[in-house]
């Protein structure tokens, strides 16, 4: 048996970006060798092991026939006669279908292989699909995509441009489970440019199918296409930027819009949240003119008193896109100010049976709710005459 390291392990030392995570191919061996060898099995797709010491994963070589509908309608061949070039060949792009063998110690040593021409295409800087296989795979459009916005200097080979209009044409993106859409949309919301993967999902004719209805037309009208990509420009790396750039191409979508999107991608419930927050928070100042009302109901809609970070990081969102007036940052700082605690304690001490109303004394904590909201809005009221 022999191992190698494929795919972006090598794309990304050749390219000079940090090596996050290495994939491993076994060539040469079987499931019994790879248990005897003390490596665990993984999976039940196709034969993975976890090694014995460092629990990374190694795959056998593998090639794959196709017979059915979507990304699962695969038999895979994991046999001890399947080559590295057969493993290589039924990956998605050139700059993916390389690979370099480790020595004794684990380390990478000797040539780098690459029998489909990745290194031409990286340093020419096109992706390009490694062979027709690929239109077999519908996850492989929007891997596709991904790379665009990963790598947004690359420009796509317009044969490949046109095997991923075929996948769309096939149907065959509506049987892609709504998990691994949004982990390949998520993954290129935080890549370097976003942006070029919308465009490739509208150019190739996958908006309809893989986005919220209206970011189709938002795509589609150039004026507004203009306006998303400055927008997302704006947006400095954080340490969620995939919540930041959804946030910021949902934005102008109604709250129906979002969460129906959100269902249909699974996307998780944190960042669904984190988008409607800021659509409502950036259609209430481009409304304006702003009422303490208005923001005091926001800042309680975003939960400000117990997730005050989020609602931080929403504001912080609108202020990178030039939207934020900065009295609405010390308005919410001086709501987060007040000291709820002491106001509870106060009204404890003054609460008069006599004096009540029904609800009160039905619901003693209602009173205390109610102070706390006056204290706040009382607090905001001085920061929202400076709001326009």
């Amino acid at each position: 048996m022999k191992i190698y390291a494929v795919g972006g392990a090598i794309r990304d030392t050749l390219l000079g970006l940090p090596v996050h995570d290495i994939d491993y191919v076994v060539v040469g061996s079987s499931p019994a060798e790879m248990i005897t060898l003390g490596y665990r099995p993984v999976g039940s797709e196709f034969p993975v092991f976890l090694h014995p010491t460092t629990q990374a994963e190694y795959a056998l070589a593998r090639t794959e026939r196709k017979t059915g509908r979507g990304y699962q309608g695969f038999i895979f061949h994991a046999e001890p006669d399947v080559t590295l070039e057969e493993d290589l060949g039924r990956r998605d792009l050139t700059i993916n279908a390389m690979a370099q063998a480790l020595d004794s110690a684990g380390q990478l040593s000797g040539p780098i292989i690459d029998p489909y021409g990745g290194q031409a295409d990286l340093s020419n800087r096109i992706l390009r699909h490694v062979s027709p296989a690929f239109t077999e795979d519908p996850l492989r459009l929007l891997r596709l995509a991904r790379f665009a916005a990963a790598l947004p200097h690359f420009a796509i080979a317009p044969e490949t441009m046109l095997v991923a209009q075929s996948i769309v044409r096939s149907g065959e993106l509506q049987d892609l489970s709504a998990e691994r859409i949004w982990q390949e949309i998520s993954r290129g919301f935080g890549a370097t440019q976003p942006l070029r993967m919308l465009e490739v999902f509208q150019t190739t004719g996958a908006a309809s199918y893989l986005l919220a209805r209206g970011t189709e037309e938002q795509l589609a009208d150039v004026q507004a296409a203009k306006d998303l990509a400055i927008a997302l420009n704006l947006i400095s790396l954080s340490e969620d930027k995939a919540a930041d750039v959804c946030a910021v191409v949902l934005s102008n979508l109604s709250a129906i819009d979002i969460t129906q999107w959100a269902e249909q991608v699974r996307m998780p419930k944190r960042i669904r949240d984190y988008a409607l927050l800021f659509a409502a928070l950036r259609n209430l100042v481009l409304a304006g003119p702003l009422s303490a009302q208005g923001v005091m109901t926001w800042f309680n809609r975003a939960d400000a008193w117990r997730k005050p970070e989020r609602a931080q990081a929403l504001l912080h969102l609108l202020k990178q896109l030039n939207l934020l007036p900065e009295p609405l940052r010390s308005a919410l700082e001086a709501a987060q100010g007040v000291d709820s605690a002491q106001i509870a304690q106060a009204n404890t001490s003054l609460q008069n049976p006599n004096t009540q109303s029904d609800d009160a004394q039905k619901n003693p904590g209602e009173a205390i709710r109610i102070a706390i909201e006056a204290a706040r809005l009382k607090a905001v009221e001085p920061y929202c005459a400076n709001l326009p």
